[in-house]
């Protein structure tokens, strides 16, 4: 697999699976109805880099973001996002890319990495956990679930 800075020209071939994971209402936050346009203009806006993965025949499978969660004096509290296509998971490039991702928010000085608001379902937790990430807390009910209900939002947060 190769893992690098995406290019403009990578949105075509995200927006498929970012559409695809973001209208399944199950992870993400963001409105399930989101266009394309605005879709690029959140996970592609500036200030963001952005990573993809192409597996060894070049097709592009996923893809995450790195960008500071706060600014001024706690801007080296890093944020990122990461998607999969789902058609590719339990191939190993989730777990490549949060790696690639993590070390890259290092060597950018950032201190600690925060998830805002990690879906309590959301398989990725136990990722997550296995690279040290631990729930500062839960936001009760805040996440209508397509399957499961009202479910809660956990805060994640890892020191680097």
């Amino acid at each position: 697999m190769l893992i690098r800075e995406a290019v403009a020209q990578d949105w075509p071939r995200i927006w498929p699976f970012w559409h695809r994971i973001v209208a399944a209402a199950d992870t993400y936050t963001w409105d399930p109805d989101t266009s394309e346009e605005a879709a690029r203009a959140l996970w592609m806006a500036p200030g963001k880099r952005v990573y993809v993965v192409e597996d060894d025949t070049g097709v592009l499978v996923a893809s995450a973001y790195l960008t500071a969660n706060y600014g001024g004096p706690a801007a080296r509290i890093a944020n990122a996002g990461f998607m999969v296509d789902p058609d590719q998971g339990g191939r190993g490039f989730g777990r490549a890319l949060a790696e690639h991702v993590l070390d890259a928010a290092r060597a950018e000085g950032y201190r600690g990495m925060v998830f805002n608001a990690v879906v309590e379902t959301n398989p990725a937790v136990k990722l997550w956990s296995s690279f040290g990430f631990t729930i500062l807390g839960t936001v009760p009910d805040a996440y209508e679930h397509p399957r499961h209900g009202r479910v809660g939002l956990h805060i994640m947060y890892k020191a680097l």
